[in-house]
């Protein structure tokens, strides 16, 4: 056989076909695929999608709520005797809060305009990485009652960054607050029960 035909016939022919019994090597895409497919919460139906819109829509709700009832206490409520709702187990009286939700903190009023403008940027920058709904409801509504009260601290009296928060809710034997304040408590009780279940942000689920 000339040297010419044994190059043909050399096993390096990149169009040669296996044997039946042959193994054949995986490619690069298909072992990402397979990893993909075993990785920790992975979801191999359906693309992951982030959840932005999802905690966008829960705070601008929050928000709004928020101050439009604020806007209503003050023009309705304010100067005026309370409002019985529920006898004397709830009611509306509102009253100017210098402190963080329900009335503590009073003296602390530039440090919680602070606390509240990064609980702010910390909840937008993790939304980078949010695809989880449920952490998205619960960091909408805690980014909406943050945005909320944070709106009263700049743009209400006695100044800016001073600003004393509009609160009218008043429960029998507790302190008066705001819808704010409750979307605050509502989103950090969601936020502790998806962690107790082990759910991430980033929609993966750990067991430890």
């Amino acid at each position: 056989m000339s040297e010419a035909e044994r190059t043909i016939e050399t096993p390096e022919d990149s169009s040669r076909r296996p044997e039946p019994d042959e193994p054949v090597e995986e490619t690069a895409p298909q072992a990402a695929d397979a990893d993909a497919a075993e990785a920790p919460g992975a979801d191999p139906a359906a693309p992951r999608r982030r959840r932005v819109g999802v905690l966008a829509v829960v705070a601008a709700f929050a928000f709004v709520l928020d101050l439009v009832t604020k806007i209503a206490a003050v023009e309705w409520l304010e100067h005026q005797r309370s409002i019985d709702i529920i006898g004397d187990w709830l009611r509306f009286s509102v009253i100017r809060n210098g402190g963080a939700a329900f009335g503590f903190g009073e003296a602390l009023t530039v440090f919680l305009t602070a606390v509240a403008a990064i609980v702010v940027v910390v909840i937008i920058r993790l939304a980078r990485k949010l695809y989880s709904t449920p952490w998205a409801i619960a960091l909408g509504l805690l980014l909406g009652g943050a945005f909320g009260n944070l709106t009263d601290r700049l743009f209400r009296a006695p100044g800016v960054f001073e600003g004393h928060v509009v609160d009218f809710i008043s429960v029998q034997h507790f302190s008066v607050f705001n819808l704010a304040d409750s979307a605050i408590v509502c989103g950090g009780i969601l936020i502790v029960i998806l962690s107790f279940r082990g759910l991430d942000p980033d929609g993966t689920v750990h067991k430890d």
